[in-house]
Parts: structure tokens; C-alpha cells; sequence
């Protein structure tokens, strides 16, 4: 944890709720906490927890469904019936050695403040409510909101409430996040000529000017106008010169659509991340190296997670449940169009786009359906992946069977989903830790190459 209560702070004993004189914070959870992570309550360390009734209310509207919402409120519902002693009681009951206690709270009344100041009777105001009861109860502890929703830690701060973010799978520094390259400059013009031959491998002892590269990082090796693009092979302890080799007619525009090309279609990386502003040529990237590599997997999955527009959901849409998909499955099937006008329209190789369709070798598929599968062989393609949670993106990651590579895209500043920023959402988690392991690679493009204009737009506006 962290925010304007400070940390979560150091281990200070047992005892109860009500009667603890040494333990200083009291977290009382907001349902968004808890749909973001069902084992939440692990988190707090030696600290209490406060879940208020109004809490398990509106769980229990979301415990029947398939989606990761559903999963995670039937998770914790499960979690809480097995902790053993009373929850509903005074005291609450132990969490486990080393952690709080925890206690449901079905104290939910409004002070007379609060009811002059909001209009309406919401959950929001019942769960701020409990909170604002527990600080009156219990003056000796500091009693911390910790919710999601940014408009209801501000209503929290109004009454002179802590009010903190759950920032347990937060990224510490996106700024300082991964980018999956560096450039090295004033390199030995021998040393740049050695990867032209060979075969392009350099070993590591021979280049002592880069400090402890990671496994798959990217390097732009230079000396004035002579540069190399270079991949650090960790298995042959070895820097791999890295061509500018299209892929299913998309050719690689700069540096960094290079390193994402050689990463997509080497085997021995079986996840990837791309990330960057839009325009960079990340999804484009990814079903190009798919199809390029089309033979050496069983299919080619193209998802992404459907998140509804000016907060209206798909029943809003017309049309059955294909119609109301199709709007946001339509960048997909824009990326393959322009693959497609690639070629003639005599070429076999466009037309084999709409074969692979038809014939159910490429598949485009809302998130939600992949969920309970077991992929095998399949080149699987995750577009938009900064709207998927933590949680989200591990349960794809768990989906992956044998001989299976798994691509997430985005653009870590691109938020769609309400409780998720650029340091809390699932492919900055992802790409903070991972890093550095043998099958995981990532690289962050930086141009854009769809027109000036959109660029203009991205930078600017």
C-alpha cells in the first residue's frame, strides 16, 4: 500500500479490532478494491481490515458471470467463508501468523453530514459512511478508505478521511519503465564491423561497453555514422545482429519495428510485449509475424478486451451479440485489410488472409471467450492489453499450452477502464516483472508511422 497514509508501516502485534493499542491502521475496502484483487486482504500486512456489509451487497451482484469481475467476487466470497473464527463478529477474527485481523462491519448509517451533503443514498455513501462510523468508534486507530474510484477518495478527503489507492500491483516508476532498448554510442568501428560477419554473432566478452544486458534487450550500437541494431542472446551469451527482414509484406520502417519483428518471430521467446502511442505499428507488427509464421502454429488468435464507449455497455448496442462485437473487434479487421491491399489482388498470399478466416486458422475473438481455454500451438495476439488488470493478464498467461507465443500490445497511457492508470494497469505490471527472463521480451516503439497528421495529433493534443 501507499498514498497520503504513508506505507502500510512495520509489524506490531496481535489482538483485536477494538482492543489492539499498538496496531495504527484500519483499512476499510471499497468492492472495486476487491474486484481488482480478490486475495486483497493479504496485502495489508500486520494491519486490521474493514470490509462494511454494503460491500458483500454488491459482490453478491457480481458473482454470477464468466468474466474476471465474476471470477474475482466468487474468489474472495471463498476466501472469506473459509477464514476460520467469526468475521461478523465484535472483534473480527485473525487473518493468519504475521497478518491483521478482519472484520465485516454492518454498521452503515449516514451522519447527519453526510446526508446534507449527498443527495442521493448510493453504496459509494454507504461504504463512506462505515468508514466515517469507524473513525468516530475507534479514535485511536487511523482509519484508511482504500478504493478504486478516484471521486470517492475525494469524497472521503472532503470529510477529512485517509483516503488511499490500493497500489499493492502498482508499478513504482512508469517513467523509469522498461523500454527494451538502449543505445550505446562511440563503439569501436571494428566491433560493428564483426556483426557482418560470422553470421552476425558477437559474444559477450567481446563487448564490454554494454553493462549487464538483460535476455532479448535491444541495442542500437553506434560509432558516428556506422551503427549496428543488436539483440542480446542470454542462452549463447551473445549479441545477434538484427535485420530489417519484412514479415508477410510488412516492412519494418525504423529501429524499433526491427527489434519487435526479430522478437515475434523467434521461437525461443514465447511472450512479448509491445507497447506505444497509437500509430507505432504495434498490432500490425504482431499479425504479421503471426501469419508469417503461420505454418509453425496450429491457429492465430486475435483478442481483445471489449470496454464500452462513453461508459455505455454492449446492451446499448444494436443487433445480436455478433453485431454488437463487431465495433469492437473493427481495428483487427482493419490491421488484416491492410495486409491484405499489401498484395495484388492476384497474389496468393492476400488471399490466403481470407482462406485463414474462413477456415477458422485465424480467428478474431472478444477476451471473454478465451477464458477456461487451454491454447495449444497458437500464435495468440492481445491487442489493447492496458485495459486488462493484473489478474487479467495473468489468467491469459496461465491459458498458454505447449508450443503456444503470446503477444500482448498497448499503450500504457491510453486508459479506457475507470480503476486502472498507466502505473496500475496489466501490461506495465506485466512488462515491470518479467523483464529479464529468458523467454520474455519487450520493446517500446516510439515513431509513429501512420501519417504526420496523426502523429501531430498524438504528441499534441
Amino acid at each position: 500500500m501507499g498514498g497520503e497514509g504513508g506505507d502500510v508501516g512495520t509489524r506490531v502485534g496481535g489482538g483485536s479490532i477494538g482492543a489492539r493499542d499498538r496496531a495504527e491502521k484500519l483499512f476499510v475496502l471499497d468492492t472495486n478494491v476487491i474486484l481488482h484483487d480478490a486475495r486483497c486482504i493479504q496485502s495489508f500486512c500486520e494491519h486490521d481490515v474493514a470490509i462494511p456489509i454494503t460491500v458483500l451487497e454488491e459482490l453478491d451482484r457480481f458473482k454470477r458471470g464468466s468474466n474476471d469481475l465474476n471470477a474475482q467476487a466468487r474468489e474472495f466470497l471463498r476466501r472469506l467463508d473459509g477464514i476460520t473464527g467469526d468475521v461478523l463478529g465484535a472483534e473480527g477474527t485473525m487473518l493468519g501468523e504475521g497478518l491483521g485481523r478482519v472484520q465485516v462491519v454492518l454498521e452503515t448509517a449516514p451522519s447527519e453530514r453526510l446526508r446534507a451533503a449527498f443527495l442521493s443514498d448510493s453504496p459509494d455513501h454507504r461504504i463512506l459512511a462505515t468508514a466515517l462510523w469507524l473513525r468516530d468508534q475507534r479514535p485511536d486507530r487511523v482509519v484508511i478508505l482504500v478504493s478504486k474510484d478516484t471521486n470517492l477518495r475525494l469524497k472521503a478527503k472532503s470529510f477529512g478521511l485517509v483516503a488511499q489507492d490500493y497500489t499493492s500491483d502498482k508499478v513504482d516508476r512508469v517513467d523509469r519503465l522498461y523500454t527494451g532498448k538502449r543505445t550505446v554510442e562511440n563503439m569501436p568501428s571494428e566491433l560493428i564491423g564483426q556483426f557482418y560477419v560470422n553470421g552476425g554473432m558477437v559474444p559477450l566478452a567481446e563487448v564490454p561497453w554494454v553493462e549487464k544486458p538483460l535476455p532479448n534487450e535491444n541495442f542500437v550500437l553506434r560509432n558516428g555514422s556506422k551503427s549496428v541494431l543488436a539483440t542480446y542472446r542470454a542462452g549463447q551469451q551473445a549479441f545477434a545482429r538484427v535485420e530489417k527482414s519484412p514479415a508477410y509484406g510488412v516492412v519494418p520502417r525504423n529501429a524499433e519495428q526491427s527489434f519487435a519483428l526479430d522478437l515475434l518471430t523467434n521461437d525461443d521467446v514465447k511472450l512479448v510485449t509491445l507497447a506505444g502511442k497509437a500509430g507505432t505499428g504495434k498490432t500490425l507488427l504482431a499479425l504479421a509475424a503471426a501469419l508469417h509464421a503461420r505454418s509453425r502454429y496450429r491457429q492465430i488468435l486475435l483478442a481483445r478486451p471489449v470496454v464500452a464507449l462513453s461508459n455505455r455497455d454492449l446492451g446499448y448496442l444494436p443487433g445480436d451479440v455478433n453485431a454488437k462485437l463487431d465495433p469492437y473487434m473493427q481495428p483487427l479487421f482493419d490491421n488484416l485489410t491492410v495486409i491484405r491491399h499489401m498484395y495484388k489482388e492476384s497474389d496468393p498470399n492476400g488471399q490466403r488472409v481470407q482462406d485463414m478466416l474462413d477456415g477458422g486458422k485465424l480467428v478474431i475473438t472478444p477476451l471473454s471467450y478465451i477464458r477456461g481455454r487451454t491454447l495449444q500451438h497458437v500464435f495468440f495476439i492481445v491487442d489493447e492489453a492496458q485495459n486488462l488488470t493484473p489478474h487479467e493478464i495473468k489468467t491469459i498467461i496461465t491459458r498458454a499450452g505447449e508450443g503456444t507465443k503470446i503477444v500482448f500490445t498497448g499503450d500504457i497511457h491510453q486508459i479506457d477502464q475507470p480503476y486502472l492508470d498507466d502505473s496500475s494497469n496489466g501490461l506495465s505490471y506485466l512488462i515491470s516483472r518479467l523483464m529479464g527472463h529468458a523467454i520474455y521480451a519487450h520493446i517500446t516503439l516510439v515513431k509513429g508511422e501512420r501519417s504526420a497528421l496523426a502523429d501531430l495529433a498524438s504528441d499534441l493534443l
